[in-house]
């Protein structure tokens, strides 16, 4: 990846060429072998990391003044520390091949005359200047070291580099997901949106279970753009060809699971159920529970008896530990409504997005990648009030 850069980028060619040991990770720019002095006037080698925002798949342009430092503090030939630096204490976190780098700090220092940077090779050297100069005078030490670094991969789920991970700086909680196996069972309209979401994540693979056809109404709950050619095929197909453009992993198994599908979830690490009938998601229910996957099953309960619709949307949380307790509880329906208003109407897409907006937010939760204060497992949304009341384990 990070020579396609070096072809592609005349800038950080300019780095490589001028013997910066540069390379990539984690959609950031790291430049090793950065010398400077610590408090004693010592020695000392660090690394400058700089973010990259990726204008397509193989160009980058620099955005800010900003980098971040691996490294203590950089000291001057009066061994005071350098001034004019800024920024403060930081941490970040890169992938494991690039475990030698620990960020200790940021640094923000703007081009007094131009106000900003040109591009990476401006701004790298503009740093190197600041930091490395007092130890290039003194030690005769060189930030050009011509070091080649082993190219790495960050991403190898996703056919775009996630930019948003690096430009957040919470590369470290999408690592906590990346090891998943998430099944999807039911595409429908809540289903549609879960793995919409789930596809921006980086989990190893998201398989979808779906047999049913998909039809013109099932598209006024769809997420995405909507092609003719897709009405008639399995839902599973249709949304696993929507989105094998944006990433790999992807799953379709038109079939409808029960208890005999051991083999068809076999390593999955975590499933939605969004199904619309009881008897299948009680079938469903029995498989998972039986193989001790942890789940989360969504559903609304919609009305019409005054004039607009009311009613509510559903997601109750089955760990591997408690489901058969919860399931116990009878917190999603088991069997068939002769009356079901979600059955017939298609403009609810809005309640379907909120629906897996729930369920995902709760995954992410029960992953480490969202703040928990309590551990729910089961909250109702009023459509009515737009009120959310919620369950713990310790009510």
């Amino acid at each position: 990846m990070f020579q396609k850069l070096v072809n592609h980028n005349k800038d950080i060619k300019q780095l490589v060429d001028k013997g910066y040991a540069a390379t990539f990770d984690s959609n950031y720019l790291v430049v090793r072998d950065i010398p400077y002095l610590d408090s004693n006037r010592e020695l000392q080698m660090g690394a400058i990391i700089s973010k990259l925002d990726f204008v397509d798949q193989n160009h980058v342009k620099q955005t800010d003044h900003q980098v971040f430092f691996a490294g203590s503090v950089p000291y001057g030939l009066d061994a005071k520390p350098i001034s004019n630096l800024g920024g403060g204490q930081a941490t970040l976190a890169l992938s494991e091949a690039c475990e030698d780098v620990v960020v200790q700090r940021s640094f923000s220092n703007k081009p007094k005359k131009a106000g900003k940077f040109e591009d990476f090779f401006d701004k790298i050297e503009s740093y190197v200047r600041i930091i490395s100069g007092p130890a290039m005078e003194l030690h005769e030490a060189t930030p050009y070291t011509f070091r080649v670094v082993s190219d790495i991969t960050s991403d190898t789920v996703f056919k775009f580099q996630d930019t948003l991970t690096s430009r957040a700086e919470i590369t470290d909680l999408s690592e906590k997901l990346k090891n998943d196996i998430v099944a999807v069972i039911g595409a429908g309209g809540t289903g549609a949106y879960v793995l919409d979401f789930l596809m921006k994540t980086p989990m190893q693979e998201i398989r979808i279970f779906d047999l049913d056809p998909f039809h013109i109404h099932n598209a006024f709950r769809s997420p995405g753009h909507i092609q003719d050619t897709e009405f008639g095929k399995p839902k599973s197909e249709v949304y696993m060809s929507r989105y094998q453009n944006f990433r790999n992993g992807i799953k379709a198994i038109p079939k409808y699971i029960d208890i005999s599908c051991s083999e068809e979830i076999k390593d999955v690490t975590f499933a939605f159920v969004c199904v619309d009938k009881g008897t299948s998601r009680s079938g469903i229910f029995d498989l998972l529970v039986s193989q001790s996957i942890p789940f989360i099953d969504v559903g609304m309960g919609l009305n019409r008896k005054h004039g607009p619709i009311s009613g509510m949307a559903r997601m109750t949380y089955y760990s591997a530990e408690r489901a058969q307790e919860v399931r116990d509880m009878n917190m999603a329906p088991l069997t068939d409504s002769e009356e079901d208003v979600y059955k017939t109407n298609i403009q609810i897409a809005e309640l379907n997005a909120l629906n897996a907006c729930l369920a995902v937010i709760k995954f992410k939760q029960v992953r480490g990648f969202y703040h928990e204060e309590n551990s729910i497992y089961h909250s109702i949304f009023g459509i009515q009030d737009l009120r959310i009341i919620s369950e713990t384990e310790h009510d």
